[in-house]
């Protein structure tokens, strides 16, 4: 006598297609974000060992190349520009906070030149960017 036909012998099989576009978008959303935190241009920063602080949206960042070239948020400029875009931007925040980058390599006077455009525009909101040093 034969035995009884079995119904459960179907392969049964796990979709991945809904598990891989899922991965397939955290993977995108992570590009996405790695990419766009990253901004302004490229200098070697001093180090310093005080701890770095959290930046406003609304912060202003001027950085100062090797080459003393100034870039006002990614974007170069004389000191003549960076001037009136600063009055600019003070006219609709009084309070502005600025941080100033500048390469290792630069004169001093570069740093100064910026910092007494500052003072004279009475910014007052100052920070100097470094790099965290390594114990």
């Amino acid at each position: 006598m034969k035995a009884p036909a079995d119904d459960h012998d179907e392969i049964v099989e796990i979709n991945v297609v809904p598990m891989l576009d899922l991965a397939w978008n955290l993977l995108v959303v992570f590009m996405i974000v790695v990419t766009a935190s990253v901004q302004g241009i490229s200098v070697n920063l001093p180090k310093a060992s005080a701890a770095a602080s959290k930046i406003k949206p609304s912060t202003k960042a001027i950085t100062i190349t090797s080459e003393g070239t100034i870039f006002l948020d990614s974007f170069p400029v004389s000191m003549g520009e960076l001037e009136s875009r600063l009055r600019q931007y003070k006219a609709v925040d009084s309070n502005l906070p600025v941080l100033v980058r500048g390469d290792e390599k630069i004169s001093y006077k570069s740093v100064i030149d910026v910092l007494d455009l500052l003072q004279k525009l009475e910014i007052t909101q100052l920070g100097l960017v470094t790099q965290k040093l390594v114990k």
